[in-house]
């Protein structure tokens, strides 16, 4: 157990970040599921809208450090390459 004011401090902290950091990366799972489930249906139009909507969050969730920048790449490089890949 924490002894010291500010390692009782540095918990409480943390705790919120998690909290903050969850939050941060299922809205991103979200919109990612989003994109997965227009392709799913095969509608092209609808993939494409969730994956203009999906880019911007990749890159908020780089700048707020919850993911790392080649993992968002990777996310995105994959998503976009299924996108065009519907017939």
């Amino acid at each position: 157990m924490a002894n010291t004011p500010q390692a009782k401090k540095r918990i409480r902290r943390n705790q919120r970040r998690t909290e903050v950091n969850g939050a941060r990366v299922g809205r991103i799972r979200t919109f990612i599921k989003k994109v997965e489930a227009a392709l799913a249906s095969g509608d092209k139009a609808a993939a494409a809208q969730a994956l203009h909507q999906v880019q911007p969050e990749l890159a908020r969730g780089v700048a707020k450090g919850v993911l790392h920048k080649n993992t968002a790449s990777r996310k995105f490089s994959r998503l976009t390459k299924a996108v065009s890949a519907i017939a």
